[in-house]
């Protein structure tokens, strides 16, 4: 029982005398990309993946709204007794 009391002291003490590495900055290239002038919005501006999400979402709003419009529809008619 001992030993699981001072485990994670000892864990947090080997995370923080560790060396972590260094990430290059890519916060000036990404602020030229999303900052320029060039008549898209933003929310498309990160490139191909940005369009295909933004699409996607589009559709599956679309046919989601059309779905429950059908639904609510159907179920406003009376049912028909045969």
């Amino acid at each position: 029982m001992q030993k699981l009391m001072t485990l994670p002291a000892s864990v947090s003490r080997r995370f923080s005398t560790s060396v972590g590495h260094q990430l290059k900055n890519n916060v000036p290239e990404l602020q030229k990309i999303f900052q320029a002038d060039n008549g898209l919005p933003v929310h498309l501006k990160g490139g191909t993946l940005d369009f295909v999400l933004y699409r996607f979402t589009m559709g599956v709003t679309v046919v989601g709204t059309c779905l429950s419009l059908y639904e609510l529809f159907k179920a406003a008619l009376p049912r028909k007794t045969k």
